[in-house]
């Protein structure tokens, strides 16, 4: 596959022209290709458009930064957030690969260790478990393993989660999986501010990102300011948002649940009761000091996420509510997570399995013990 991609795409023409200490011109944005500029009189940005320019705008600023994966170039990507990037960079820094996770994802982190920095597109995460030990033993413990000599600024980023009627095996959630994984940092964006901002730190990072987007979120428009436009923009990982202020019940959510969860908060809200959000943002490393700080406040907690519930992103949560601010608590930690099942394929139990709006809304109540507890419905 090597030789293959090497006629193919002059990945080693980019890695010999940094060898000898130079950045060649074509490596830069092609002449004939305008900039593309974003107005900063826009007041809305799609997740798509969020993750595409902050990609554009970093491979222009730094020629070490190349896309590769399957349909990244000439489609313009499964869901087009490489549209337009193959024009403006060509072939060289813009890479089809074959269908073979295992081989690209391989590549890429070859070129991490040689100081370059991929951004290496899996169709779907559900696709990434064909390349996970290149992701977790050859990314994630290098650095480690080399007592620090060797860096891999890499990122893996697409679409994670539950989209819609695609069935048990490209339904999973991995926030859980990889932000158990020493070594990896773990994004979860969900606005086109997050998306913008974390893309940029992530691909400015020296370690191994898992940048973790979801399918249905790519066409939902979001509110943008003039700084989130501006090229230097970049969000610090680590750091979670209070997407609402409340008082009463702290709910925590990530990726598609915090609209989950901020529609919840409206509805609560009609019912006296106040729920701050926070929108994690990233799962690794977790931002415990402003959970528990929240926590601190309210006396409630609800977590909410889509994968399943054993050894999950709320269990962590609330192991970290409990060893650090139990005695805040005034109810019982609430989870709230997809169905402990593969996912189903008809539509009518794949809303089952996931967490729905009613969902928060009724394990607020019970926190706040406004409604009465399931051990006394059952």
């Amino acid at each position: 596959m090597w030789g293959a991609l090497r006629q193919k795409s002059g990945l080693t023409t980019l890695v010999s022209s940094l060898k000898h200490g130079q950045v060649l011109e074509r490596f830069a944005p092609m002449a004939s290709t305008p900039l593309r500029q974003l107005s900063t009189a826009a007041k809305e940005m799609t997740v798509r458009d969020a993750l595409n320019s902050a990609i554009d705008e970093e491979m222009s600023a730094d020629p070490k930064v190349f896309l590769m994966g399957e349909e990244v170039g000439e489609y313009q990507g499964a869901y087009k957030i490489s549209k337009g990037l193959l024009q403006k960079f060509g072939p060289d820094r813009v890479l089809d690969t074959p269908i073979t996770e295992a081989g690209f994802t391989g590549i890429g982190v070859g070129a991490a260790f040689y100081g370059l920095r991929p951004i290496v597109e899996f169709m779907t995460f559900n696709f990434a478990m064909q390349a996970i030990d290149q992701i977790i033993n050859s990314a994630a413990k290098t650095y480690y393993m080399s007592a620090g000599q060797i860096s891999v600024p890499i990122v893996f980023r697409g679409p994670n989660g539950a989209a819609a009627g695609v069935g048990a095996q490209h339904s999973q959630c991995y926030a859980a999986w990889y932000g158990s994984c020493p070594g990896l940092k773990v994004l979860t964006p969900y606005s086109a501010e997050d998306s913008r901002g974390l893309m940029k730190a992530a691909i400015r990072d020296p370690d191994p990102v898992i940048f973790l987007e979801n399918e249905l979120l790519y066409g939902e428009s979001f509110p943008v300011s003039a700084e989130c436009l501006d090229p230097s923009f970049c969000l610090p990982i680590g750091k979670a948002k209070i997407e609402r202020e409340g008082k009463d019940v702290t709910i925590t959510a990530f990726s598609k649940m915090v609209g989950y969860a901020l529609q919840a908060a409206q509805e609560l809200e009609k019912e006296g009761i106040s729920a701050e959000v926070i929108n994690l943002r990233s799962i690794r490393p977790l931002d415990r000091a402003t959970i528990n700080a929240s926590v601190r406040k309210t006396s409630r907690l609800v977590t909410v996420e889509e994968g399943f519930p054993q050894h999950g992103i709320g269990a962590e949560i609330c192991t970290s509510v409990v060893e650090e601010s139990f005695e805040y608590l005034d109810a019982p930690v609430e989870r709230i997570t997809g169905a402990d099942i593969p996912m189903p394929y008809a539509a009518n139990l794949e809303r089952l399995a996931v967490p729905q709006v009613e969902d928060i809304i009724r394990a607020s109540k019970r926190a706040c013990y406004r409604a009465v507890p399931m051990s006394a419905v059952a």
